[in-house]
């Protein structure tokens, strides 16, 4: 059997009231199974951690199985799973407590390409720090970051290079084992974003040569929240500010404070639907959760590809339409701008039909400018594992009459 979106988009409420979303690089819809979760646990006896009280258990049982689940996505231990409010949070306080050991002289590479938030962060804390920021641009034309333009950037003063896993804006999927090659060959410590990178691909992150890497659950039909795992022996040896009486156990150290129990328990709910998605397993099958998880996201990946595909040649016979998604290595996620027309109101126009592709630069500010495309970006059109091809067709259609249209 293959991929099953009509059987998935039946988990999304939200499909049924007529849009269709192609907004998910900002965040994709939530299913059911996952607001159940939250509303289950809101709804249990619930405490502070413990192993007493059945409040106290089932807080405690919430966070391990979290943490379960995200290592199975990811590929690494759960001891190493981080929860935090989001990615940028997770970021910047990774970034303050390296910086501790950071001065003058010292480097700390970043790229054109990125999210702005594995970019502020990392600059902060170098400015903080007195150490110097070094950039690495990309390609315009073709989208593409390679191994070389990182290099290019080392030195022996190099101390972290931060790198995204995927472009949220125009999808490019840099090399990340051989960037992370080149980085540990120079010494430093590599911080990869895979906010973009994790909702459309199976992630090992150990194979991306990422000593830290970041994401975000409700970029995967979760629920809002931030996730940040590493090397076991970088997390031990980072020692982020935090309040006495609090744990200095590994991850929890880097949790601040009250953890927030309904959305971990709707980041399992997520990632266990998201392991369903897959070719179906024979009865009393004992494949596990990350073999599943790796043959689901792959058929995601596959569902997507195609849909991108067929988006992709459609859109290049509409006249006066530029694409600027164009890398070898990419994620369904393409970003358009039109001759003549501002892609605000394509947006608006496409909003009053009942297709949501917003308008504007995503937070990858350096990336738009970089395309010479200033503040404003352009159209992003983001495919999402419940996308079919009836919402092709109509964004297709949409853009087509808002070409002709005055």
């Amino acid at each position: 059997m293959g991929y099953d979106v009509v059987g998935l988009r039946q988990h999304f409420p939200q499909l049924r009231g007529g849009a269709a979303h192609f907004d998910g690089p900002g965040g994709t819809q939530v299913p059911d199974v996952v607001a159940d979760a939250v509303r289950d646990t809101l709804l249990s006896p619930l405490a502070n951690r413990g192993r007493v009280t059945a409040a106290e258990r089932t807080a405690d049982d919430v966070v391990t199985g979290a943490r379960s689940a995200m290592a199975d996505l990811l590929g690494v231990d759960p001891q190493t799973v981080v929860f935090g409010r989001s990615m940028t949070q997770l970021t910047y306080d990774a970034a303050r407590t390296l910086a501790q050991d950071w001065g003058p002289g010292d480097e700390v590479v970043v790229t054109r390409l990125d999210h702005d938030a594995n970019i502020r962060p990392w600059v902060h804390a170098a400015e903080s720090a007195g150490a110097t920021v070094r950039w690495v641009g990309f390609d315009p034309a073709t989208g593409e970051l390679t191994a070389d333009d990182v290099a290019a950037q080392l030195s022996e003063r190099t101390r972290l290079v931060a790198v995204t896993g995927a472009s949220n804006l125009i999808g490019t999927r840099p090399p990340l084992a051989a960037i992370g090659a080149a980085v540990h060959a120079a010494g430093a410590l590599f911080a990869v974003d895979g906010v973009h990178l994790t909702a459309h691909a199976p992630v090992d992150v150990a194979a991306t040569g990422a000593d830290l890497y970041a994401c975000s659950p409700y970029k995967f039909l979760g629920p809002h929240c931030g996730v940040l795992t590493g090397r076991a022996e970088l997390l031990a040896r980072m020692h982020p500010a935090k309040l006495l009486p609090s744990t200095d156990a590994v991850p929890e150290r880097f949790e601040l404070g009250t953890l927030p129990y309904e959305l971990l328990a709707g980041t399992t709910a997520a990632v266990d639907l998201l392991a369903s998605l897959g070719p179906a397993q024979p009865p009393g099958d004992a494949t596990d959760r990350r073999a599943r998880l790796l043959a689901s996201m792959s058929a995601v990946e596959e569902h997507e590809d195609a849909l991108r595909l067929r988006l992709e040649q459609d859109l290049a016979a509409l006249p006066g339409v530029t694409l600027w998604s164009r890398a070898a290595h990419r994620t369904p996620t393409l970003l358009l701008t039109f001759d003549g027309r501002d892609a605000a109101d394509a947006y608006r126009w496409l909003a009053d039909r009942g297709v949501n592709a917003p308008a504007g630069s995503f937070y990858a500010l350096e990336a738009s400018r970089w395309l010479g495309l200033g503040d404003t970006g352009g159209l992003r059109a983001g495919l999402a594992p419940y996308t079919d091809d009836d919402d092709v067709d109509r964004l297709l259609d949409g853009l087509r009459t808002f070409l002709t249209s005055p």
